[in-house]
């Protein structure tokens, strides 16, 4: 779960890399991330259950819910991602992204219509107050970084909320490789009707390919390979807690290789974040 959680903290830094300093395109990068990713792990779980791959597709309930997987969750969650990497940095964009566990804590708390504990509470309060001391820098007024990386970054902490709870059901049917692989490449095909991926932005250097390779092959393929072999043999909540490397990479990592600014305040911020993931995973170990 460590190496996963790192693998997709550096591969931020790896798309900032090439949006800022090769002019990428965010729309370019998620097509390609998904379509190859989608082809590899489908490729996985043919090789090891050829029969399987085709069932999701004979149940019409299975049929509609791969498909609000595919474009409104895995898809909306790559491109909202990179898109506020490209208008921002990776390090705030992979820690917004992270207000997920609070936002998916209040959603299924109205759902069963329940008032929410102490812990709750209080964790969707420091959330917010991360999410304000990394907009603002912490001189309340004024953003310290654009808005439409902080639109983004909300975004795709909403994009990531819905992408982790609308599968439930098929996971509970099929694979993880399955409705994963089927997953990306839906989300590539759907987004190469919007941005082909021979459409290319961008320059081509020793040091982009390898950034690509990098986001590919281990921020997508291994990360998510290593992920599912740490959900087989730990707890919800060690995993929920282990996952918040992911965050803490993309920052250090960011101000290391490419010397992202981050002040007191964005580390507050960051931290205040990483808090509320601890504390919601406490919570849910503590019910259970």
């Amino acid at each position: 779960m460590l190496t996963g959680a790192a693998l997709w903290g550096v591969s931020g830094t790896a798309a900032q890399y090439l949006f800022q300093e090769r002019g990428f395109s965010s729309g370019w990068l998620t097509v390609v991330r998904l379509l190859l990713g989608g082809l590899v792990l489908l490729g996985i779980a043919y090789k090891q259950d050829r029969t399987q791959i085709w069932g999701i597709w004979t149940n019409k309930s299975d049929r509609i819910s791969i498909l609000l997987f595919g474009i409104p969750g895995m898809l909306a969650t790559q491109y909202t991602y990179f898109a506020a990497i490209q208008h921002g940095n990776a390090a705030t964009a992979t820690v917004l992204q992270y207000l997920a566990p609070a936002l998916i804590t209040c959603y299924l708390a109205l759902r069963s219509r329940r008032l929410p504990g102490a812990a709750v509470i209080v964790s969707v309060a420091i959330a917010v107050l991360g999410t304000v001391l990394l907009a603002t820098g912490g001189r309340i007024g004024s953003l310290a970084i654009s808005g439409q990386a902080v639109f983004w970054g909300i975004a795709s902490a909403f994009a990531l909320a819905f992408y982790t709870l609308q599968p439930l059901r098929l996971l509970a049917r099929w694979s993880s490789l399955i409705v994963v692989g089927w997953g990306m490449l839906i989300g590539g095909i759907f987004s190469s009707l919007i941005h082909p991926p021979w459409h290319f932005e961008g320059k081509w250097s020793p040091g982009s390919l390898v950034a690509v390779a990098f986001v590919v092959i281990f921020g997508t393929i291994i990360a998510f390979y290593c992920y599912m072999e740490s959900t087989r043999n730990l707890p919800v909540s060690e995993v929920s807690l282990l996952a918040s490397v992911e965050p803490l990479s993309a920052a250090v990592i960011s101000v290391a290789w490419l010397h992202v600014r981050f002040g007191l305040a964005e580390w507050l911020g960051t931290l205040c974040i990483v808090a509320t993931i601890i504390i919601l995973a406490r919570a849910k170990e503590g019910s259970t």
